[in-house]
């Protein structure tokens, strides 16, 4: 039964009548009214006094703050779960010890009649806006209560019943889990696509996922709310398989294995900033940044790019021209400072099938491919030192696979570091240029490509008049002149100064180049960059032609359609307006000349898609075919041409850019770009060549069969530690140990060795920190990831729990697993070149045991793990790929920071203590007599619940 604890309320001054009767147990209805089984913790009832609590005002994430629960003197203490009383009244009532702030308890005077204890409110003021109305705006337990419900730190059982005044409103109880979770829940939901790859910003509170639908989505911390999608397309593709964040966390990478294409995604909305195409679908990728520092690397960071003083900046692209290629697209012109990120060098790894391994720096201009690596990669990681690049692949023999672990040498990329990064920039410049001007939504749309048949006669007049129009004619005629004006500004703003770019940025590299002792053993060559610097001034020689054919044809255009216009408006009658009439002897001319262009028979096109007369001149620039220009320029008369032609000297000098009068626009780009990638493709043979296997560890043979979407979340996992400069490799040998997880480190430096290199975990008990009951079971390693470089995330299952209550998310400490003090006892006395699931009983073995930051995942059938030690959380995935459940993992550092702000919040307010004292029945009496001028009661009716515990 419940105790009842109440005290008389004075009348209210306002009404004059007295306050709500005592309550009774129908207001707490049934839920309160029974007792819970599964409450760890009792509370008695405890009558409070006074007015509105100083407490503080309730922030966005309030600290935990359990219920109130005072020992009893009459009935003994209350149990309280060990774990709590830190931040609880002390267990005893002469125990000294924490309190949570603003409470003080006083211990009963000698002799005094010991009676139940009070909580005692003073004076303060309390206005905690709609988020404390919503519940109750007078008690410290109330506010208490609500602030642990806010923390998510138990669930709702029973009810609390406040009173005062006029007021009377019931406040739910929490029921606290048996074992005190390490960890806080602060999302949860269901997907309606499978997942199969979900990866964390490392910067931000973003966490980017793939589903088998092909979508890309990109989810907030906050409540897992969606912050956008980029949906399946034609242009990249619809099957994602990896996922990479580049270290800043301002762009996401993601591989596509239809198209066999990798895509830039702005973080902010989701646009393809950059892509490009790989040999093979691409299965794994790591995106690393380089921390090596250097006095060289240092002044080089600190140095300001020229071209940003000598070039101008490219103009916005239309947003008809930008549906491909998002760089210059709308009103951002300086993407390519966002491509380029920071100064400070990073590379995109990529594998995949076949042995394909390469690196990208920046993430756009590959400056590295890997030969002599056999299988599909499951798992890369360079090292941010440069020094060795680890890769775990699977060769399948027989309907096996055979899983081994290889470490090669990056020694070059090491000793050149500066010479790399100079090189990258200039690289990844020219490759954002090029891709700027590969926009596939060809200009040519915007022209209409005229074609008028036969001479005037009376089916020519009916053409005009029924078909054409005087007004069709007109608006066609605009329409021209507008097409005409729009590419003459494209090609004058973009080709030409974009063209400007790249001269200058190759122009630095033949300087670079020259200087052999640096970049001679990175494969820059000298001879490459000089053709690649005469096809950009090829190209820029054709783009001046064809702004010559443009201004020519609108002269010619323009006089042709007035001319037309003012013999429609005859054949109908109309009146014609005498300025139309005029017509000098230049326009004739202009008039003669289109009509000459336009309207003479072509014998030589006959055979070629139907079109038996010239087409308009500027539209056959603008194709992208082999075939020559049907109308191409005259170049009679001209006498520069004629000299060169005749001169052989001159016709073979490299200061001339040769010339291409009988070939489109789009011929000589497409050529300039592959002499271009030509020579930008040496340094990536040679840097790659370099990269010799120094290591190769055979892990294990796998006899399984799954499908290949789900083996994206399976071991092995890949870690660098960037401040101790080593390799991690998480792994199970599946058919032997399964119930054990094996780590293999490695120094990233291949001639240094490493103490422990080998050992294997096995997981041994767990303990409830509120019955100190151990859990000793035996569990096998679903997943585990590394959550920062001190500690790996795992998710294990019970192999004989309980279905529901069979799976755990532990936090492993690596400094309990390389213990210094015992190193020597867990060596392995195997050997390296053996496959190591045939020298079991070789891997030392060290058994864990878990008093803290583990959690049982109640109700979750939870299979993959993913963690972020920089925002402090991880995100777990469920057997079915759909279930998701966001913790939480550093809430006691927390709990901490929010009580001394809370400190800090309470001194700065200068609130009146709240105090709990243990009082005779005559100091009651006159103490609620003194309090009852002042102010109401506040009754708090609390329902008696079974202590025990549900283990």
């Amino acid at each position: 039964m419940p105790t009842h604890v109440h005290k008389r309320v004075p009348k209210s001054p306002a009404c004059g009548r007295r306050g709500p009767p005592r309550p009774s147990r129908a207001l707490l209805g049934p839920r309160a009214q029974r007792s819970h089984p599964h409450l760890g913790l009792g509370l008695r009832s405890l009558p409070l006094r006074g007015t509105r609590a100083s407490l503080p005002r309730p922030r966005a994430s309030p600290s935990l703050a359990p219920p109130l629960a005072a020992p009893c003197p009459a009935h003994g203490p209350h149990p309280i779960p060990t774990s709590l009383r830190p931040s609880l009244l002390p267990a005893s009532p002469t125990a000294p010890g924490p309190r949570p702030p603003g409470l003080a308890l006083s211990p009963a005077k000698p002799g005094a009649r010991r009676a139940p204890p009070r909580l005692l409110l003073s004076r303060g003021s309390l206005d905690a806006g709609s988020a404390w109305s919503a519940r109750q705006r007078r008690g410290g337990a109330v506010w208490r209560l609500w602030r642990a419900a806010g923390r998510g730190r138990g669930e709702v059982a029973g009810a609390v019943l406040v009173t005062g005044g006029d007021s009377c409103r019931a406040v739910p109880m929490l029921r606290f889990p048996t074992c005190f979770p390490s960890f806080r829940v602060v999302g949860e939901k269901q997907l309606p696509q499978e997942i199969i790859f979900l990866v964390w910003s490392p910067k931000r509170d973003l966490i980017a996922l793939a589903n088998t639908a092909g979508e890309v989505l990109l989810h907030r911390l906050a409540s897992f709310h969606r912050v956008w999608s980029f949906p399946p397309n034609e242009n990249t593709g619809k099957e994602v398989t990896c996922l990479a964040w580049r270290p800043d966390g301002k762009l996401l990478a993601f591989a596509l294995a239809d198209t066999k294409k990798i895509v830039l995604c702005d973080v902010e909305k989701p646009e393809s900033l950059h892509s490009f195409s790989v040999e093979a679908p691409v299965s794994c990728m790591h995106w690393m940044e380089v921390t090596v520092e250097s006095s060289v690397l240092t002044s080089f960071y600190n140095a300001e790019d020229e071209s940003n003083l000598l070039l101008p900046k490219l103009p916005t692209l239309p947003k008809n021209y930008s549906n491909t290629s998002k760089i210059f697209s709308e009103e951002n012109s300086d993407e390519i400072i966002k491509l380029l990120g920071d100064v400070r060098l990073n590379i995109l790894v990529l594998g995949g099938s076949s042995g394909f391994i390469e690196l990208y720096a920046y993430g756009m201009f590959k400056i590295a491919r890997v030969t002599g690596i056999a299988g599909t990669c499951l798992a890369l990681c360079l090292s941010s030192d440069l020094k060795s690049l680890s890769v775990v692949t699977e060769v399948s023999t027989s309907g096996a696979s055979e899983v081994s672990y290889f470490q090669l040498e990056t020694n070059l990329l090491y000793s050149f570091l500066p010479e790399v990064t100079r090189m990258a920039r200039k690289f990844t410049h020219i490759s954002a240029l090029l891709q700027e001007k590969n926009t596939t939504t060809s200009v040519q749309d915007e022209f209409m490509h005229l074609l008028l048949w036969g001479k005037a006669s009376a089916e020519l007049q009916t053409l005009l008049m029924n078909q054409l129009t005087v007004k069709g004619l007109k608006k066609l005629g605009q329409s021209i002149e507008s097409s005409y004006s729009s590419i003459q500004k494209l090609v004058i703003s973009h080709l030409q100064s974009g063209s400007e770019s790249l001269l200058y940025h190759l122009s630095e590299l033949k300087g670079m180049a020259s200087w052999k002792q640096k970049y001679e053993p990175l494969g820059l060559d000298a001879a490459g960059i000089e053709d690649a610097i005469t096809a950009v001034g090829s190209f820029i020689l054709k783009a001046n032609e064809l702004l010559q054919v443009i201004d020519s044809s609108m002269k010619n255009f323009k006089a042709f359609f007035r001319w037309l216009y003012v013999a429609m408006l005859r054949m109908t009658e109309d009146h014609v307006l005498p300025e139309l009439n005029k017509m000098t002897q230049k326009d004739i001319t202009f008039v003669a000349e289109f009509l000459t262009e336009h309207f003479n028979e072509a014998p030589d096109l006959y055979n070629r898609k139907g079109k038996y007369f010239n087409v308009e001149r500027v539209g056959q620039y603008l194709k992208d075919e082999d075939d020559d220009l049907v109308s191409p320029p005259n170049t009679e008369g001209n006498q520069w041409y004629d000299f060169l032609q005749n001169s052989s000297y001159l016709k073979e000098s490299p200061l001339l850019f040769p010339y291409y009068p009988r070939k489109s626009l789009h011929f000589v780009k497409r050529r300039m770009e592959n002499i271009i990638d030509q020579c930008l493709q040496k340094p990536a043979d040679v840097i790659g060549k370099s990269m010799n296997q120094a290591i190769c560890i055979p892990l294990y043979r796998d006899t399984r069969s799954e499908d290949s979407t789900r083996r994206l979340f399976k071991f092995p996992f890949l870690w660098n530690n960037k401040t101790s400069n080593l390799h991690y490799l998480l792994f199970t040998i599946l058919e032997d140990s399964l119930y054990k997880m094996c780590i293999l480190r490695r120094h990233t430096d291949i001639s240094q060795s490493v103490s422990n290199g080998l050992i294997a975990i096995k997981f041994g008990s767990f303990t409830y920190a509120t019955t100190e009951k151990v859990r000793r079971s035996i569990y096998s390693c679903l997943d585990a990831q590394f959550y920062d470089d001190e500690t790996v995330t795992v998710v294990l299952k019970d192999t004989v729990g309980r279905e529901g209550r069979d799976r755990l998310l532990v936090q492993l400490p690596l400094s309990l697993v390389y213990n210094s003090e015992d190193s020597a006892e867990y060596q392995f006395t195997g050997t390296y070149s053996t496959r190591l699931d045939e020298q079991c009983s070789a891997i030392p073995t060290r058994t864990m045991h878990f008093e803290k930051h583990w959690r049982l995942l109640e109700s979750m059938k939870a299979q993959y793990v993913a963690g972020n030690g920089f925002r402090k959380v991880s995100c777990v995935l469920s057997s079915n790929l759909r279930h998701v459940r966001v913790f939480e993992m550093d809430i006691d550092d927390e709990w901490e920071l929010d009580e001394s702000s809370d400190e800090e919040e309470e001194a700065g307010n200068k609130p009146v203590k709240i105090k709990e004292e243990v009082l005779s029945e005559s100091e009651t009496e006159n103490q609620q007599a003194g309090a009852a001028a002042f102010a109401p009661e506040i009754v708090i009716k609390v329902e008696k619940l079974d202590p025990e515990l549900d283990s």
